[in-house]
């Protein structure tokens, strides 16, 4: 996952929950978070209790996160954003816990005079990790247009300068989709498929070599043990078991949105 997705998923996660970017760049941003918001990712449980409880003033938490060290060109204090880092993975099961699912419209300026045509586009976020005894981790966003069926890459990149809301503007109508939103996310699932297959695969040899290795350590020091002990299937299974090359597709979350 690049800096640049990172970055998109982030504004995007903080606009749609109604927390106020106040100052950033392509790089950083900081967020004003908003009382609820709050609540689900400072962890300050006891804060809040005291604050009900004394009919105190919220103050609800400001943070600075930056997604792209390397390319600040001033010294900003904040938190480090990478993809696998403690903050992401917040982030992304509080996605799931709000719900992993949204219908969402581009604003358009108001003309009586004329109707604003919007296309329906599925877009879904994907994860995928491959295992062993070492892990990757990458991030695909895809969209697929419902009524031409045209697929796009870094879908969630491409929505991130869209003015978005969760109801229609008065002087725009959308377009009934022609592809069913489950025949399309079969489709997206396809592609990741295939975007696994045209993937780099030399890890799971890897692994297979470090395993093989291991293994042979392991069959050196109970050499010429007639009856092994239970410890040795143990070690055995748990070695299998570490170096498997497993991979795993997740649905980070998804939506409709409606384009022009």
């Amino acid at each position: 996952m690049y800096p640049q997705q990172i970055h998109g998923y982030l504004e995007k996660f903080f606009t749609e929950n109604n927390c106020d970017i106040i100052n950033g760049n392509d790089h950083y941003m900081t967020v004003q978070l908003t009382i609820d918001m709050d609540k689900k990712i400072m962890n300050r449980p006891f804060y809040w209790k005291y604050l009900e409880n004394t009919d105190g003033v919220p103050n609800p938490a400001k943070l600075t996160f930056i997604t792209d060290q390397n390319q600040l060109e001033e010294e900003i204090k904040g938190e480090v954003v990478h993809f696998d880092s403690p903050r992401l993975n917040q982030l992304f099961q509080t996605t799931k816990s709000l719900g992993s699912y949204v219908q969402m419209y581009e604003r358009v300026l108001d003309n009586p005079k004329t109707k604003t045509i919007l296309t329906p586009w599925l877009g879904v976020n994907y994860k995928v990790s491959y295992y062993s005894d070492q892990t990757k981790e990458m991030f695909h966003s895809l969209g697929i247009n419902l009524i031409t069926g045209n697929m796009i890459d870094s879908f969630q990149e491409w929505i991130s300068d869209v003015d978005l809301d969760s109801t229609m503007s008065k002087d725009a109508f959308n377009i009934t989709y022609i592809i069913k939103p489950l025949r399309a996310l079969e489709r997206l699932d396809g592609e990741i498929e295939n975007i696994i297959q045209r993937d780099d695969h030399t890890w799971a040899d890897e692994a297979k070599m470090r395993w093989k290795k291991d293994r042979e350590v392991l069959e050196y020091f109970y050499e010429g043990v007639e009856n092994k002990p239970e410890c040795y299937d143990m070690e055995k299974e748990a070695m299998d078991q570490q170096y498997e090359a497993r991979i795993k597709i997740e649905i980070i979350n998804g939506g409709l949105f409606y384009l022009k």
